[in-house]
C-alpha cells in the first residue's frame, strides 16, 4: 500500500498588506517530511509513504501568487513521480488565501484529484478553516481538530490517515456531505473551552458512530477571510449518504441554535478598560492578550499600541512579547547588550500601525539573521523585539530568552484565547478589543465577498440546514 503524503497549512488574513513569502514557511521535503514530529504517527502504520512537500507557515496576510504556483507545481511533480499511489493524504488549514485567487485549497486539491485520479484522498482540517463544494467535490475523507486552542492536532492527522487506511484495505467507498451554516465567528468567541463550543465538539466523538457514519465535524471558518467559502459548516464523512446528511442536518441546527450564546471566555474590553483591571489586580501575572494583531489569528504582529499606553501610564514590571521590528532589532544587534540607545519600535511591516520612539537599555541578545530577537527596557518595561513575525505563546519562548513570566505583574502577549502553557499561569486573563488586521470587531469588518445572509454581517432569523453530498458520493 503507498501512499503520498503532504499539503500546504497556513491561515490568511485577506485585510492584511503583508504578503506571505517562501521564506515565511517551513518547508519539508522528501525523507525530511517523515523524520519530522509533525508527522512522526505515519511510522505507527503498515504502509509505504511516498513523502511529498509539506509547507506550513504561522497565519498570516495572503500567500504571494508565485509562492502558492511554486509549491503547487512541486506538489504535483513530485506526485507524478511518486505514482502509482493508492491514496493521498493532504495535511491542510483550510484558510490559505492567494493573491488574486478565491478558495485556493479547493484550486490545490482539485489539482491533485485531477492527477491521481480514482483513488481516495484524506484531508485534515484545522477547524477554522473555510470549505466550499469544489474541496468537498475533491474529496473522500474529511478529519478537523476539535479543540481550540489546538491540542488534538496529532490526533486529528492521525484520524485522517487511518480513515485512509481504512478505504484502500477494505474497498469501500465514503464520501461527504456537508451543509454550511450561515454564521462566522471569531476563533475568541467560540474556544472549546467556553460553552456552547465545549458542549457541542464534546457530541461529536458520538455522532461517528452512527452506521455509515466514520467522522462528523463542525467547522466555526476563518472570518477574516473575505471570500465566497467563509462560513461555518458541517461536514460528515460516511458510506451511507442518507446518514451522512442526516448527522450534517443535526449538527448545523445544533450549532445555529446556540449562535447567541457564542462569547468571550477572558474578561474583554477596550485596552484603556482591561488595563484600569490590570493596575487593580491583586494577583500575578495579569496576561493581557493584544487580540487585533495577533500572529497566530493572521494578525501583522508589529503593532505598539500596548507598548505605547504602558509607557504613557510609566508601567512598572510589565513584560510585552513581543513585537516584530527587524530595523529596530538589527539596531539593537548593532548597539550590543548593555548600550542605551532611543528606538523607534512598530508598523515597519504594516505603516498604518502604531509606533513609538523611546529611550532603551538592551538587555539581552539571541539568535541569527531572520531569528534574531532582543530583549530590552524601558523604564519599568521590558520588551522584546523579534527580527521576524511570532507568537510568544510557549513558556519555552520565554526561557529561551532567559525571561520568567511569573515574575512581572504585567505580560502582555500577541494572543487571542490563551495557549494552554499560558492560560494556567493568568491571575487573571484580561482580553483587550485592540486595531489590527484580526480585530474583533466584525461587523464592521468590509464584506464583499462572503455568502448574503451570514451573521453578523447580515440580519437573518431563520435557518433551515441543506446537506449537500459531494460529487464522487453522488
Amino acid at each position: 500500500m503507498r501512499i503520498a503524503v503532504g499539503g500546504l497549512h497556513t491561515e490568511c488574513s485577506t485585510y492584511s498588506p503583508v504578503l506571505m513569502q517562501e521564506t515565511d514557511f517551513r518547508i519539508l521535503r522528501g525523507e525530511d517530511l517523515v523524520s519530522h514530529d509533525y508527522f512522526a504517527f505515519l511510522s505507527d502504520h503498515d504502509a509505504t509513504i511516498a513523502p511529498l512537500l509539506h509547507a506550513r507557515a504561522i497565519a498570516g496576510g495572503p500567500v504571494a501568487r508565485p509562492v502558492y504556483e511554486a509549491f503547487k507545481a512541486e506538489f504535483l511533480d513530485r506526485l507524478t513521480q511518486a505514482m502509482p499511489v493508492d491514496g493521498v493524504y493532504l495535511a491542510m488549514h483550510g484558510a490559505m488565501y492567494v493573491e488574486g485567487m478565491q478558495d485556493a485549497e479547493g484550486d490545490f486539491i482539485t489539482a491533485v484529484r485531477a492527477l491521481v485520479g480514482d483513488v481516495p484522498i484524506a484531508a485534515s482540517y484545522d477547524l477554522h478553516g473555510n470549505v466550499s463544494q469544489r474541496i468537498v467535490d475533491a474529496l473522500d475523507i474529511f478529519a478537523a481538530y476539535r479543540t481550540a486552542p489546538h491540542i488534538d492536532i496529532a490526533e486529528t492527522m492521525q484520524t485522517a490517515f487511518t480513515l485512509l487506511l481504512r478505504a484502500i484495505r477494505t474497498g469501500e467507498k465514503p464520501g461527504l456531505v456537508w451543509t454550511k451554516i450561515p454564521l462566522l465567528l471569531p476563533g475568541e468567541r467560540s474556544s472549546t473551552e467556553d460553552e456552547p463550543a465545549r458542549s457541542l465538539y464534546a457530541a461529536l466523538p458520538e455522532r461517528d458512530q452512527g452506521p455509515g457514519v466514520w467522522r462528523a465535524d463542525l467547522m466555526i471558518g476563518y472570518v477574516w477571510a473575505d471570500e465566497p467559502r467563509a462560513t461555518a459548516c458541517a461536514v460528515v464523512t460516511g458510506t451511507n449518504q442518507a446518514a451522512a446528511a442526516a448527522e450534517a442536518a443535526r449538527i448545523a441546527a445544533d450549532m445555529w441554535a446556540a449562535r447567541d450564546a457564542f462569547g468571550f471566555g477572558p474578561v474583554t474590553g477596550p485596552l484603556s478598560d482591561v488595563l484600569d483591571l490590570a493596575a487593580t489586580a491583586p494577583t500575578a501575572p495579569v496576561i493581557l492578550a493584544d487580540s487585533g494583531d495577533n500572529p497566530t489569528g493572521g494578525g501583522v504582529g508589529d503593532r505598539a499600541d500596548v507598548l505605547s499606553a504602558l509607557i504613557d501610564r510609566n508601567w512598572q514590571n510589565a513584560l510585552v512579547a513581543g513585537i516584530a521590528d527587524l530595523p529596530a532589532t538589527n539596531a539593537c544587534f548593532a548597539a550590543g547588550p548593555g548600550a542605551r540607545l532611543t528606538l523607534s519600535i512598530g508598523a515597519t511591516l504594516d505603516p498604518s500601525g502604531t509606533r513609538v520612539t523611546a529611550d532603551a537599555q538592551i538587555l539581552r541578545l539571541t539568535g541569527e539573521h531572520a531569528d534574531r530577537q532582543a530583549v530590552l527596557r524601558i523604564n519599568g518595561i521590558t520588551v522584546v523585539l523579534a527580527a521576524k513575525r511570532r507568537p510568544y505563546h510557549n513558556l519555552s519562548d520565554f526561557a529561551a530568552l532567559g525571561l520568567d513570566p511569573t515574575t512581572f505583574q504585567l505580560l502582555v502577549v500577541k494572543s487571542g484565547y490563551l495557549s494552554p502553557d499560558l492560560a494556567p499561569l493568568a491571575a487573571p486573563n484580561l482580553m483587550a478589543l485592540t486595531n489590527g488586521v484580526v480585530n474583533q470587531d466584525i461587523p464592521r469588518l468590509s464584506n464583499r465577498h462572503r455568502p448574503a445572509g451570514t451573521l453578523p454581517f447580515d440580519a437573518r432569523a431563520d435557518y433551515t440546514p441543506e446537506p449537500i453530498p459531494s460529487a464522487r458520493f453522488r
